[in-house]
């Protein structure tokens, strides 16, 4: 049987634009002489959708999308579909509903008919994942058959297929040392074949797997080690499409596979882009016919983090309806990558930097964002501060009369500054990606309503060394990022000679501490024992983190690309009494 994974970047709501996406896939499968397409998890409507279904149109408009998908499968040569959807729960007997109203299922079509639906049994509920708000949980599955087509396009014999929804494979008792359920659908499925007529036996074991898995750093190789286990597992063939794109902090970076029953790779897709791949089961055991360029290369990681970064910054401008942005540029590393990023996503035209310099800017700094511009070939737009904030100060002198100056007026200058690209987003339509990082954000040190102001947070998940690796890969072919900027001290400069060491520990001390609290919640004591440093200095660095989540919370969105970032993936109250 050939099977193509049809790797799209669909949108959440625009049924129209994402049915155009699949049956542009379907038809370009059919050209490839395929068996079946198939299409991600809910790629109907897009994932996630949130609280949209709750919303009765939005299950309506999906079926109707649906419906022109099933159409399209009719008539000779057409291959079936495969396709994810929402799909609302039906009531029994006429009796009252009971449970939730919709469910995630995956939708076979052939022949202009539906053939098999699906439902998603395991509905995960943790980090950024909130299904089980929504679902209403499948509560058994079975194997369906699909008929493979004869050189005329003619259905020829059936071929048996597991169908499987994203969770729904990440349950393996083999793979992982602590399950989150206590039931396994892939092995009910695959216990299911042995009872199966020996015509359908006599046939390879398929296990199709529909994903809408989001990226984080390392996660290509966990999902790519746990099918792997899968297919040796059961002696299958696994394939598994996955989404690709940006929607709203989640990145998909699509990575399609198709694995042989040795566990071996025998089809990828390329990551952070739409693809089509196509893999055949009826050569010998592992073997498979490849149409396209498929890509088996691994990535590094801080190669797959830039791309996300960029595909999670494109999709963000571009589907929320605007093409252009703005970016703070301050001559420091993390407006610099920003700025690398953004022109990367959308387009040197159109992205344009502001420079807001205060008397505390040193030359240096507006020097580095001048030449940062110009080997962009960027928009520089220059708009002094001294005015404005002076006027503050003025307004403000009755009141702070007798007091030193501090955080308060630094806090001024930053808040300035937000104002300004604020106003610049309103008159031109362009939104304002901010520039804070991980680090920043994680212990507070940035201003609300000031650098923290914009519809972005491009990275926010980055921790300051990793912007460092970033920006040195910005520079991969040319310099880009002035070397001046890579070298400097970190600094706000929003008082005379102001260094990030003044406040903070150093990067290096700093960021590790962080990872260790922040994405894996370490106590104070175990990481003041496994990094080998002073528990008091750990315990400040947490009241921090601590003091600081009612920041966060007023934030921008953040693109997720570690296992834990800032955001829905991350609750904690405001008001509670700090457990380090």
């Amino acid at each position: 049987m050939k099977i193509a994974l049809a790797q799209i970047n669909p949108t959440v709501g625009d049924f129209s634009g994402n049915v155009t996406k699949i049956l542009d896939f379907a038809e370009r499968a059919q050209k490839l002489q395929a068996d079946l397409v198939i299409v991600p998890e809910l790629a109907i409507c897009g994932y996630p959708p949130a609280d949209l279904l709750e919303k009765d149109a939005f299950i309506e408009q999906a079926g109707e999308a649906l419906a022109v998908v099933r159409v399209w499968t009719t008539g000779l040569g057409r291959p079936a579909v495969l396709c994810g959807c929402v799909m609302s729960t039906e009531k029994e007997n006429d009796a009252p509903s009971v449970g939730k109203q919709v469910r995630n299922v995956a939708v076979l079509m052939a022949r202009g008919e539906v053939t098999a639906v699906q439902g998603k049994m395991l509905l995960p509920f943790y980090d950024v994942f909130d299904e089980q708000r929504y679902f209403e949980p499948a509560l058994e599955q079975s194997l369906t058959t699909l008929a493979a087509l004869d050189q005329c396009g003619k259905p020829e014999y059936e071929v048996p297929l597991a169908i499987t929804i994203c969770e729904d494979a990440w349950n393996d008792k083999g793979f992982w040392p602590r399950r989150r359920y206590a039931v396994d659908p892939v092995e009910r499925l695959m216990s299911d074949w042995d009872e199966q007529p020996e015509s359908l036996r006599q046939h390879p074991r398929i296990i199709l797997n529909i994903s809408a898995s989001p990226f984080w750093q390392g996660k290509r190789a966990v999902r790519r080690e746990m099918l792997s286990a899968l297919a040796c597992r059961h002696g299958a063939y696994v394939a598994m499409v996955n989404q690709v794109g940006g929607n709203d902090s989640l990145v998909f970076d699509g990575t399609s596979l198709a694995i042989g029953p040795d566990g071996e790779v025998i089809a990828q897709a390329r990551s952070f882009e739409e693809d089509l791949i196509l893999f055949d089961t009826n050569g010998n055991a592992g073997v498979s016919q490849v149409t396209g360029e498929i890509d088996k290369t691994v990535d590094t990681e801080v190669k797959a983090t830039w791309d996300a970064l960029v595909l999670g910054t494109r999709d963000y401008v571009r589907k929320c309806g605007f093409s252009k942005a703005l970016v703070g540029l301050s001559g420091g590393i993390d407006s610099a990558l920003v700025a690398a990023i953004a022109v990367e996503a959308l387009g040197v035209e159109n992205v344009m930097g502001v420079g807001m310099p205060s008397e505390y800017s040193s030359e240096g700094s507006k020097d580095d964002a001048r030449e940062l511009a110009e080997r962009l070939g960027m928009r520089l737009e220059m708009l002094p501060i001294h005015t404005v904030f002076g006027a503050c100060e003025t307004t403000l002198d009755p009141l702070f009369a007798g007091t030193p100056f501090g955080l308060a007026e630094e806090n001024v200058q930053s808040r300035i500054r937000g104002l300004l690209l604020m106003a610049l987003s309103n008159k031109f339509g362009a939104l304002v990606l901010t520039t804070g990082n991980k680090s920043e954000m994680s212990v507070g040190y940035s201003t609300l309503y000031g650098d923290m102001v914009g519809a972005l947070a491009v990275i926010g998940d980055v921790f300051k060394t990793r912007v460092y690796e970033l920006s040195r890969y910005a520079n991969r072919e040319r310099e880009i990022i002035p070397e001046a900027t890579l070298l400097k001290a970190p600094s706000a400069e929003l008082r005379p000679g102001q260094k990030d060491t003044d406040s903070l520990p150093s990067y290096e001390v700093l960021d590790p501490i962080l990872e260790a609290y922040v994405e894996r919640y370490c106590s104070a004591a175990q990481i003041a024992d496994e990094q080998n440093v002073d528990v008091e200095l750990v315990q400040q660095v947490l009241k921090l983190v601590e003091r600081s989540e009612y920041k966060r919370q007023q934030a921008a969105p953040v693109l997720k690309v570690t296992r834990k970032s800032f955001g829905m993936g991350r609750r904690f109250p405001i008001a509670a009494k700090m457990q380090v």
